[in-house]
């Protein structure tokens, strides 16, 4: 046998497609690796060949034509180590049999033989089932991973001999089972971080509540170590568990991003990220020569923290207006284009000036004058206007530090955070990428935040009185409709607005003095 074909998988955006790994042995001597190889493939002739030689086997002296089709999309990375290798063996008559071409094979081979992870092997298990594909053989590293897709024997290998002795029949290596049941439910209920911990800050942690629940950006302004951060980093815990589907598509993006950690499954807690205000714009939405997701593709389903706001670099706040507004950022190059999902829900936080302390009850501010409205123009309207909630934190009082009686736990404030999405799941039922107030565009803001006229009178004069602008119209509307369902309200009544009035403070005039 001459030519040989094994199969493999390309990941694209975080979907996979078929690569056939053509391997042709003729006469002459040479090594011809086609089909849009980068640097990292064009190397795997090397590896292959200390692998095959330190367990036994070797690469034929002979003419070695190997194509990796499609021939018009590029492959990379060194995960096409063990398609090539098994094709060579099969090619050359050191291993017989018809089994091969049932199964999608990928890993890195180090020099002795070992398989090495790989990233994407979600998408690749996905993309082999629907391909009608008989199993997946991976690095043992990635098995798990990829064994939450149910309806196909996934096996995870440790040596390239293994992998020979499995298709010689010799192996006892089985597929990897996993109880996706058990894995789904098993950490919903474990954070790390609880909202006991903080003492005081009530308005704070109810506007967080207000957010979680309806799944609304918030921006946090106060000084240095009013515990910004600290309420931040536990908002993750009071977002409603991930549905499964959720939990599928949070794993095939990190998959991809090579950032799953060791032997795990499914991601079943919502992520957390908090990138340094160092971060580039590619960082932060994806990109590169060879497109990765970004930070906020990996916050999908979960929370992006950005602390310190105003040190970011214009640039990078200002690429992330349209993922925000449509919640997927496309990547596009000159011959292909990858959108990743980023449905993220957007926190920051802020020092009200340079020095920290504008409008401290104690401290007194030695900025210049403007200094407070020059700090604040770093950011720029349009993305203000996708902040739903502003609300200004102040230092925590002595009191309230040595309080010793027990704060209200993250899994009580979950549970009617839970309530209010399940409401909002109803009432936007059958309408597709709506699943939250904060997602609802104009004309169905008009139709779901009706008001009376006492309400329409509390606006009006709000909105005169404390100089809101026309952006903060739509944000106070959505915000108290939040807070109507956290109290199962079936309308919109006076004291709802009233509290989503609160919640502008950027939007006043003079605010910066």
């Amino acid at each position: 046998m001459s030519l040989v074909k094994t199969y493999g998988c390309a990941v694209y955006g975080i979907s996979a497609t078929t690569v056939t790994v053509e391997v042709n042995i003729d006469t002459g001597i040479n090594f011809h690796i086609v089909g849009l190889p980068d640097s990292a493939v064009k190397e795997s002739q090397q590896r292959i060949d200390a692998a095959l030689k330190n367990n036994g086997f070797k690469i034929p002296g002979k003419k070695i034509t190997v194509n990796l089709a499609p021939a018009d999309i590029r492959k990379e990375g060194s995960s096409y180590d063990l398609p090539i290798a098994m094709g060579i063996l099969c090619a050359s008559g050191q291993l017989v049999t018809e089994e091969i071409s049932n199964y999608v094979i990928m890993g890195e081979l180090s020099l002795d033989g070992i398989l090495r992870p790989v990233r994407g092997s979600l998408p690749m298990a996905l993309h082999a089932k629907a391909s009608g594909f008989k199993g997946v053989i991976l690095p043992v590293e990635n098995a798990k991973e990829a064994a939450v897709v149910d309806g196909i024997d996934v096996y995870g290998i440790s040596t390239i001999s293994e992998v020979i002795h499995f298709f010689e029949g010799n192996s006892e290596v089985l597929p990897i089972k996993i109880d996706l049941e058990a894995e789904f439910s098993k950490p919903i209920n474990l954070v790390d971080v609880d909202f006991s911990d903080v003492k005081g800050q009530e308005n704070i942690k109810r506007a967080l509540e207000i957010a979680a629940s309806g799944g609304h950006n918030i921006l946090m302004v106060g000084p240095p170590g009013a515990g910004k951060t600290m309420l931040a980093k536990r908002l993750s815990g009071i977002l409603p568990p991930m549905t499964l589907e959720e939990a599928l598509e949070t794993t095939k993006i990190h998959s991809v991003a090579g950032k799953t950690s060791k032997n795990s499954g499914l991601i079943t807690s919502r992520p957390f990220r908090a990138p340094h205000h160092t971060i580039s714009d590619v960082a932060l939405v994806g990109g590169g020569s060879h497109p990765q997701p970004g930070e906020i593709s990996l916050a999908h389903n979960g929370v992006l923290f950005l602390d310190e706001l105003p040190e970011y670099k214009r640039t990078v706040l200002e690429v992330m207006r349209q993922p925000l507004e449509d919640r997927i950022v496309t990547i596009s190059r000159a011959k292909f284009t990858v959108v990743y999902p980023a449905g993220f829900m957007l926190v920051t936080s802020m020092n009200p000036c340079p020095c920290g302390y504008y409008n401290h009850p104690e401290k007194e501010c030695v900025c210049p004058p403007g200094g407070v409205q020059k700090y604040l123009n770093r950011l720029s309207g349009p993305l203000l206007d996708r902040i739903d909630i502003h609300i200004e934190v102040t230092p925590v009082g002595f009191n309230e530090l040595t309080d010793r009686r027990p704060a209200e736990s993250s899994s009580a404030v979950r549970e009617r955070v839970v309530k209010a999405r399940l409401i909002q799941l109803k009432r936007f039922e059958g309408m597709e990428g709506i699943y939250s107030n904060a997602q609802m565009n104009p004309s169905l803001l008009r139709d779901v935040c009706r008001i009376d006229e006492a309400g329409q009178q509390l606006l009006k004069t709000a909105m005169e009185r404390l100089g809101l602008s026309a952006r903060a119209y739509d944000r106070i509307l959505k915000v108290a409709r939040t807070i109507a369902d956290l109290d199962g309200a079936s309308g919109i009544e006076t004291q709802h607005l009233a509290e989503a009035i609160q919640y502008r403070s950027l939007d006043r005039e003079n605010w910066a003095g």
